[in-house]
């Protein structure tokens, strides 16, 4: 089968199409053939060595595909099943073989490339807006890069449960992106101050919230904009990693939350996994979630679709689109 591989840490043309014999699935197993693979921050994360993994490595976090075969005790799932996942490893490739347990079925209202483009970034835009800080009636939030694929997302799922919505783009082009999510406002940081147009926006009370998928470059500056008791959400780091804080900084600004949430400990169980997938599902086949696949790329060219997404040529969803006509 078709694979792309990693064997050292480098930039995107360290990613190599290679040929590799198809895996077998062991107890609690099953294999995948995959339709089509997200593309994500975490990814290249692995790519660049900022994230450690065993080497040679497939990539490739999050897929959909039809079950082809099971192992022993897996249980969760049949030969047929139309499947997603997010959170292990080896979606690059035209099988893979995935924990069981770790397979959502998809239903008839959701595609293969739908189920492949919301698993990772829909699951994390779920968490962060209904667990990390459950957002209430008439809450404020940030949304860093809201019109990424996670933005685009949890600024919808804001929306449903009543939040208000200010969401930071990179261009007018974005920017207006943000707003077709249901962002209420939505500061354009290349020629915009942040924290001076939020301080204005909210009548210096501050947002109650901060999502924030961007790291270096806006970090400190969310913590001046929070309001007191407010909790900066940093989960990710797409401008690099930020700088080691000291814990007085959050007495000193409102005695403020700080937390660095990952979405595996979000779908620990199976039913929280359920869960979480459930109400996206239901949301998709409603018309009442709006996945947008901003760009698809083929399986070989996995080095351009990670060169897309670190230069922040893509909006949306970026996915792979494995079996070349996946729905």
């Amino acid at each position: 089968m078709q694979a792309i591989r990693l064997h050292q840490p480098g930039s995107a043309d360290a990613l190599r199409v290679e040929q590799v014999p198809v895996p077998q699935p062991g107890p609690g197993e099953a294999l995948v053939r995959l339709g089509a693979a997200g593309v994500n921050f975490i990814d290249v994360y692995k790519r660049t060595g900022l994230y450690t993994v065993p080497l040679p490595a497939t990539l490739g976090e999050e897929g959909a595909g039809t079950v082809v075969a099971v192992g022993e005790a897996a249980a969760e799932v049949s030969v047929g099943d139309r499947v997603a996942w997010a959170g292990h490893m080896g979606a690059y490739a035209e099988f893979a073989v995935v924990p069981a347990a770790r397979l959502v079925p998809l239903p008839d209202g959701v595609s293969t490339r739908l189920g492949a483009a919301v698993m990772l970034q829909g699951m994390t835009a779920h968490y962060l807006a209904a667990s990390t800080w459950p957002l209430r009636e008439g809450d404020v939030c940030v949304v860093h890069a809201a019109a990424g694929g996670v933005g685009l997302l949890l600024t919808q799922i804001a929306k449903r449960r009543g939040a208000i919505v200010i969401g930071t783009a990179g261009s007018d082009e974005k920017a207006e992106l943000a707003r077709g999510a249901g962002a209420d406002e939505v500061i354009v940081y290349t020629r915009q101050d942040f924290a001076g147009e939020v301080e204005r926006l909210t009548d210096g009370r501050g947002v109650q919230v901060i999502y924030d998928s961007v790291g270096q470059t806006t970090f400190l500056a969310g913590l001046d904009v929070l309001a007191p008791r407010g909790m900066m959400v940093l989960f990710g780091q797409s401008s690099g990693s930020v700088l080691p804080v000291d814990p007085q900084l959050l007495n000193q600004k409102g005695s403020l939350f700080l937390t660095r949430p990952t979405l595996g400990h979000y779908v620990a169980t199976r039913d929280e996994l359920l869960w979480r997938a459930g109400e996206l599902f239901g949301w998709m086949a409603a018309g009442e979630l709006d996945v947008r696949i901003g760009a698809e790329f083929a399986l070989a060219d996995a080095a351009e679709a990670h060169r897309a997404l670190e230069g922040r040529r893509t909006t949306g969803k970026v996915l792979l689109n494995v079996s070349g006509g996946a729905e």
